[in-house]
């Protein structure tokens, strides 16, 4: 199912999809960005049991999406931003669904919220798991070439962190890599 588009044509649109009910075994797809000097990819397949908590996340729209969009079996690209080149280089998959984001309550961590509550809080996370790199890399100007992908929200709304991706653009991106 497409995004649909905000009332008034030029906002950044609504996502009602992603939040819509699914059908029984249905799957939705995802991007998450990461600066491969933060976090790479290869990071990820280097930790234990290839998984992570993707916490940290500090965006309202991006903590939605984690929150409540993400489910269990969910496949996911990995996006390395501010990279040379910016691309798509590897999928994962949701292996925990969203909970409270425990760095929001750690004073030492850099992403610590004194606003943020145990019993009422403010940011979440999800546990991803690594399935393999693309056979190639997927770059930002190839994605920004591609008509069909003109309405990824990684095209269109470029700060978020985690994204949705409908599975026609999850396909197209999988048969761009090969």
């Amino acid at each position: 199912m497409p995004p649909r588009r905000a009332a008034g044509g030029g906002g950044a649109g609504t996502w009602e999809w992603v939040f819509a009910p699914r059908s029984r075994g249905e799957r939705r797809y995802w991007l998450v960005k990461s600066e491969p000097e933060v976090f790479s990819f290869e990071d990820l397949l280097a930790a234990p049991e290839r998984t992570t908590h993707w916490d940290g996340v500090r965006n309202y729209t991006a903590r939605n999406f984690l929150r409540d969009g993400m489910k269990l079996g969910d496949e996911v690209f990995f996006y390395h931003s501010n990279a040379a080149p910016s691309a798509i280089v590897g999928t994962c998959e949701v292996v925990r669904e969203g909970c409270p984001d425990n760095t929001a309550f750690d004073r030492d961590d850099p992403h610590f919220d004194p606003e943020s509550e145990r019993d009422d809080p403010t940011w979440y996370m999800v546990d991803l798991r690594a399935i393999d790199r693309l056979p190639r890399a997927v770059a930002l100007p190839e994605l920004k070439a591609r008509k069909e992908l003109a309405d990824m929200t990684l095209l269109r709304i470029g700060r978020l962190s985690v994204s949705p991706v409908t599975a026609a653009q999850w396909k197209a991106i999988v048969a761009m890599a090969k």
